[in-house]
């Protein structure tokens, strides 16, 4: 076969993989190559029309195009070359990856590989709702991109069932657009979207959140005529004699987020069983050496601030991994104790200063984040609160850490 080589290759164009390819270039790397499946660069944020992005990386409040639009125009005055329409089929152990594009099947090798595809909405498959399959039962982001790029209405009577943060700003889209949005039932005891998006999207316009609730039954033949809607118990199963019909000609699917890692699979690159994405250390490596991953493919984040911030440290690592041939070794592991969901990196050095990332497992107040080694506290934070909902990021600096012990992560 035919192989292409870079010094980097990364997979994405979105607001991770422009922010990495532009921090290589500001490191002297480049030879960068940019593989991205949509037509054009920018990521989800091109039909994420609201407000709120930027606020934490640029010190403003940006809409999702203007935030995106701001990487792609430095990309281009780079001359980053981005191929677009590129689909990426398979990445091999041995930072192969294979794309087929306009000009068919390629094969390129990098030095480094990147990994920076964002994630991918769970679907009604994956609920396994009985019921018919009637049309006018959608994802809110494929919902979202219908209405903001496509200028196509979905509906008019709407349930929404999820209250992620794009379902609630669905919710609010809708409304706008002069449907009639239901109710958005929510099957845990809790919200899964951050408090701002009920307060804003849901609160503001009288659209009523029901906890513990979700569809059981789909009705409609050609169209969607209505779901049937049960309260859960503390299992979440449907209690019975709870149900009640909610006539609508409209489901939308806000019920979670996953990593888009599907490419990896058979390569060998290990995967946290907690964040469904790649097993990273603290230079954001994954298991197969030269292989990075950074942003949504790694674990889900609540803002895209953050994931260009963590895209530019992957950048960083990259590129001394580039310069040095190798990285430090990380032999410590990073655990995830009482009331934690998941951590990242799960593996660090003991020798350099890291970011702590940690979502917590249910909601709590007045709360201690504690991370333990060998029986000795290396960090105490008091919190007065912390939600599923929203990403914990906290330094912790490497002088307080041993050369040897793992590291347990908990909360109080």
């Amino acid at each position: 076969m035919n192989l292409e080589h870079h010094q980097a290759v990364i997979i994405g164009g979105g607001p991770a993989g422009l922010a990495a390819a532009i921090r290589l270039r500001e490191k002297g790397v480049e030879d960068v190559v940019v593989l991205e499946r949509e037509g054009q660069t920018g990521g989800i944020l091109r039909q994420c029309i609201h407000d709120g992005f930027g606020l934490t990386r640029f010190g403003e409040s940006l809409s999702g195009p203007e935030y995106a639009q701001r990487f792609v125009d430095e990309a281009q005055a780079l001359g980053i070359p981005c191929l677009t329409d590129t689909t990426v089929l398979k990445l091999d152990g041995d930072r192969t990856v294979t794309a087929s594009g306009p000009a068919g099947l390629r094969h390129i090798q990098g030095d480094a590989v990147l990994l920076t595809m964002g994630c991918r909405e769970r679907t009604r498959g994956a609920l396994a709702i009985p019921g018919s399959r009637p049309a006018g039962i959608y994802t809110a982001g494929v919902a979202q991109e219908y209405i903001n790029l496509r200028n196509r209405m979905v509906g008019r009577e709407v349930v929404i069932l999820g209250s992620g943060d794009i379902g609630m700003i669905m919710a609010r889209r809708l409304t706008l657009e002069g449907a009639h949005v239901k109710g958005v039932y929510e099957v845990q005891p809790y919200p899964s979207g951050l408090p701002r998006n009920i307060e804003q999207c849901l609160n503001d316009y009288n659209i009523p959140l029901h906890l513990s609730h979700t569809v059981t039954d789909i009705h409609g033949r050609a169209r969607l005529e209505g779901v049937t809607i049960s309260r859960v118990d503390e299992h979440f199963r449907p209690i019975p004699g709870t149900e009640e019909r909610v006539d609508c000609d409209t489901l939308i699917l806000s019920v979670g987020l996953i990593p888009a890692g599907d490419i990896a699979n058979g390569s060998g690159l290990a995967v946290d069983g907690r964040t469904r994405g790649a097993f990273v250390d603290e230079h954001y490596q994954t298991s197969i050496p030269g292989v990075f991953a950074a942003g949504n493919v790694l674990h889900v984040h609540d803002l895209v601030d953050f994931v260009s911030l963590e895209a530019e440290a992957l950048a960083d690592a990259a590129a001394e991994y580039l310069r040095n041939g190798a990285l430090p070794p990380c032999p410590l592991a990073v655990r995830a104790g009482d009331n934690v969901g998941h951590v990242l990196p799960q593996r660090v050095s003991g020798t350099r200063d890291f970011t702590l990332s940690l979502r917590v497992s249910r909601p709590l107040k007045k709360v201690t984040l504690t991370v333990r080694q060998n029986g000795r506290e290396v960090l105490r934070r008091v919190l007065p609160k912390a939600l599923p909902a929203e990403m914990l990021q906290l330094p912790v600096k490497a002088e307080r850490l041993d050369t040897s012990g793992d590291l347990e992560v908990s909360v109080s």
